[in-house]
């Protein structure tokens, strides 16, 4: 006998064949179609973050949008860093987090500057008073079929972003970072499984990987726990922006057991558990939220 109340993850969101919509990177969010979810309507907060100021890179859209808006309604303040080319979804952001009457901080730039990423940190330490939560989430990934095609220019802005960038935010947060804080970044099911076509992406992601264990143990002395978020196929601007291959956009993340893509909202809960205290005994693994893929 069926139960009314459970809710079918197959269609829980949307799993028909998304319309091509091909943007400029970085892209924006509010030009898609659907939009993605984010939780903007649905995640309802209990307060399990109040008093804690955390930093999400990327949370203007997608994943760190969804996890910014999370974390706002647990009762965090919250800095997003984004692209200036971002700014419109940025400004929502801005909206959602001071609707639940926390502080919200923009800090746009290019993480791929060591400058900026450190300095980065230091205003939202300036502006929130200290920082509780690191997030890493921003990431670059550009699709490419042939590793000949791959310019020396996309490899060193790739591995900027994702890893480079991860290293300088990491270096300057943790003097302010005490017992109880917790670092998260944003690995991947590419760093398991890597398609043909990400080969620059799915390696950074596997660095990724290997960087979270092993800080991981590195922090654990001080009571500082890091810990990373492997999505699978997730509908975000990244996609649409050459993320995958305009051809591929319709029947986007079809191929996985649960055959659709996941939407930002379905990861939210993740960083606020990985945030949270509830999370204590928990460093150096890797969680993945994929539709079914396994890691391994």
């Amino acid at each position: 006998m069926s139960n009314e109340q459970n809710v079918n993850p197959l269609d829980q969101y949307f799993n028909g064949e998304f319309p091509k919509q091909p943007q400029t990177p970085p892209g924006l969010q509010k030009d898609m179609n659907p939009v993605p979810d984010c939780g903007e309507t649905s995640y309802v907060g209990n307060g399990q973050l109040k008093g804690k100021r955390v930093l999400v890179t990327g949370g203007d859209s997608g994943i760190g949008r969804a996890a910014a808006i999370a974390y706002a309604r647990e009762g965090a303040d919250v800095a997003i860093n984004y692209l200036p080319e971002e700014q419109p979804d940025a400004d929502d952001v801005k909206q959602l987090i001071e609707a639940e009457g926390k502080k919200a901080v923009l800090i746009p730039g290019d993480l791929r500057s060591e400058e900026f990423s450190k300095g980065m940190v230091e205003k939202a330490v300036s502006e929130l008073g200290g920082l509780d939560v690191l997030a890493l989430v921003a990431g670059k990934q550009q699709a490419v079929s042939n590793i000949e095609d791959i310019t020396t220019e996309q490899l060193t802005s790739t591995f900027e972003t994702n890893i480079y960038s991860m290293f300088w935010s990491i270096q300057a947060a943790i003097p302010h970072l005490s017992a109880g804080a917790s670092i998260i970044t944003t690995s991947s099911v590419q760093g398991y499984d890597p398609s043909e076509n990400l080969l620059d992406y799915a390696s950074t992601k596997y660095a990724i990987r290997g960087f979270t264990i092993g800080l991981g143990k590195q922090l654990a002395p001080k009571g500082i726990r890091v810990n990373s978020i492997a999505p699978g196929p997730v509908w975000t601007a990244l996609q649409v922006s050459g993320g995958q291959p305009e051809d591929a956009i319709p029947e986007f993340g079809k191929q996985v057991p649960l055959k659709r893509a996941g939407q930002p909202a379905e990861l939210a809960d993740m960083y606020v558990y990985l945030a949270s205290e509830k999370a204590n005994y928990v460093t150096g693994q890797i969680f993945g939220i994929t539709g079914g893929t396994p890691l391994s």
